[in-house]
């Protein structure tokens, strides 16, 4: 059974507290550590869908936009009839009826402006976690910030490491090939169960730490707001969306 670090919050509903946990590429729950804390204000779940229309600009806008302009907006028609009085003929009273008839008429259709489904990012939730301390300071905010950070982190950042260290490493034999090429590991993979929804595996983008925040006589933070977003590893369809709330 996972420990569960944060605040202590009797009487609150189950439903208003957000839980955190680590998890493995397939969502199933590793490690032994679970955060629990509240959401304050505004969180919120962003949904991008990539919708691009790959004919705009087909057409007689697309090919002569400032012809086009012109002949829609009346200048064209205008400048042809300056001309004709100019030259003193009428051998351009043909195109000068010719472009009237384009004032206001659009090259614009229907499949012009057909968008096409071309992909989504994934999922994003932003919000902010309440930390603060009844009876203890540092199991309460301390330590669960402590290990939100560590979750954002990267595991291990190998020191050095080039392509030319990777093949030394690897003719050696000190490193399999995958080791020697990528050394460093990335960091956690988490779960987050909030109102009756379990969104995994997801990544944590960003995290803050409000270092105003107050403190006791130790230094040790006795509350704060710490602003976070989460993202899923991937895009999610609409199966996917139905089987959080399993």
């Amino acid at each position: 059974m996972a420990s569960v670090v944060g605040s202590k919050w009797d009487g609150m509903s189950r439903h208003l507290i957000a839980s955190l946990h680590e998890v493995d590429i397939g969502g199933n729950a590793v490690g032994d550590i679970e955060i629990q804390a509240p959401f304050v204000e505004d969180v919120q779940l962003d949904l991008e869908m990539n919708w691009q229309s790959p004919f705009e600009g087909a057409g007689a806008e697309g090919a002569a936009p400032a012809m086009s302009s012109m002949l829609q907006g009346g200048a064209l028609p205008a400048l042809v009839e300056k001309v004709g009085e100019q030259l003193g003929t009428s051998i351009f009273d043909g195109l000068s009826s010719s472009a009237r008839a384009a004032i206001g008429r659009s090259g614009m259709t229907k499949l012009n402006s057909t968008q096409i489904f071309n992909g989504m990012p994934p999922l994003r939730i932003q919000g902010e976690l309440l930390f603060r301390a009844w009876s203890d300071p540092q199991s309460e905010v301390e330590i669960p910030i402590d290990q939100l950070v560590q979750w954002a982190l990267p595991e291990y950042l190998a020191p050095v490491g080039t392509i030319a260290t990777a093949i030394l490493d690897y003719a050696s034999g000190d490193k399999g090939l995958v080791e020697s090429a990528f050394p460093s590991l990335v960091p956690a993979l988490l779960a987050l169960t909030y109102k009756g929804r379990t969104y995994s595996p997801m990544v944590i983008e960003r995290v803050g730490v409000p270092l105003g925040g107050p403190v006791d006589k130790f230094g040790r933070f006795t509350q704060m707001k710490v602003p976070i977003t989460l993202a899923t590893l991937t895009g999610k369809d609409r199966n996917d969306w139905m089987a959080m709330k399993g």
